[in-house]
């Protein structure tokens, strides 16, 4: 049996129906000079028929060049990490990668230190990262995105809230839009008595969600202003912590909506504690789909974010940066997102008292 028709094709493959040697293949993958031109194209024509994939961590090796990249992730203090939308994104990340053969690394950097981009600048600099992918909030920082343009690295921001125009490529949901759909889904329960746990003050894609869902509200008449805002972390026990106080007032909200599916879930945790029945009693949303959102009971209404395909198109994106910088557009780019309705979310009890 041939073995090429069994096994990936070589560049001793390549050189032989090409009709070259094996270092002239080398000189036109690495596109060197002084390659006739009807050389590089026989070359390049047996690549396309061999359907030949590049190593490209053996090449690095041969010219130096750096094929990793980094997906960069905020940290704060002793706070644990959002519990899929980290993964998610790496998983979308690796699809990326592995089949072309880049190196893909994941960094955390402290939002409580003086400087957020310092251990991002060192790993640019003195540990040879190729290209970063920033999620938010640090992909809402203007500045720090711009001091690593300034190093030459190319980089891809995930979900930035910023209004400014784009410096780079993004590519991310459309923030506003998913917030006024589970708003206007929310509207249709016909709850007076609302709570929204959002997310940390600053992170600026939330703050999107926070304002479509207001907006959503208001055109379905509803008084924004007795909407009750109060802020978590993203995280299960800061949503328990928070629903828990406000499941404690003696007008306490018949509906919950929450920044994350994380902080959803912690507060229907704490309303269970209660005793109170989901949704017969209390009405809960939340946000980004994640596994545990189908799996908890009753299961969580809430907005599909796609997260494995926004972690695999940056790094597309990131890819084609690296490799073509020229076809880099500073532009943003948006996935489709959609509402999933489960049975964590009813009709207003009959008595609002």
């Amino acid at each position: 049996m041939d073995r090429r028709k069994q096994d990936s094709p070589t560049i001793d493959d390549v050189a032989a129906l090409a009709g070259v040697g094996r270092a002239t293949v080398s000189r036109v993958l690495n596109d060197k000079p002084h390659v006739r031109a009807e050389i590089r194209e026989a070359v390049l024509s047996a690549v396309r028929k061999l359907d030949y994939k590049v190593n490209r961590q053996a090449r690095a090796l041969a010219n130096g060049r750096d094929y990793s990249l980094a997906l960069v992730f905020p940290s704060s203090g002793d706070a644990e990490p959002n519990s899929y939308y980290d993964s998610g994104l790496e998983l979308g990340a690796l699809r990326a990668t592995t089949s072309v053969g880049f190196r893909l690394s994941t960094m955390h950097v402290a939002l409580d230190t003086s400087d957020d981009c310092a251990g991002i600048l060192k790993a640019i600099e003195s540990e040879g990262c190729g290209g970063i992918v920033l999620v938010p909030p640090l992909s809402d920082d203007v500045d720090l995105v711009r001091r690593i343009v300034d190093q030459r690295c190319p980089i891809v921001c995930i979900s930035p809230g910023t209004n400014e125009p784009p410096i780079v490529p993004s590519v991310g949901i459309d923030d506003e839009r998913a917030g006024f759909d589970i708003g206007a889904y929310v509207a249709k329960l016909n709850h007076e008595r609302l709570a929204y746990i959002d997310a940390p003050a600053g992170h600026y894609s939330a703050q999107r969600r926070f304002n479509g869902f207001l907006t959503a509200l208001g055109a379905a008449g509803i008084d924004t202003e007795n909407v009750r805002r109060v802020r978590g972390d993203f995280t299960f026990r800061s949503g328990t912590e928070v629903a828990d106080q406000l499941l404690k007032l003696d007008r306490r909200p018949t509906l919950i909506a929450c920044a994350n599916d994380d902080m959803a879930v912690g507060a229907m945790f704490a309303a269970q504690k209660q005793g109170l029945s989901i949704p017969d009693e209390l009405s809960v949303v939340g946000f980004d789909d994640t596994p545990i959102s189908a799996h908890i009971w009753p299961p969580l209404t809430t907005v599909h974010q796609p997260l494995r395909d926004i972690g695999q198109r940056a790094t597309e994106l990131l890819i084609v940066s690296m490799e073509s910088p020229d076809e880099a557009l500073a532009s943003r780019e948006t996935i489709a997102h959609r509402i999933v309705i489960r049975e964590s979310a009813a009709t207003a009890p009959s008595t609002s008292d």
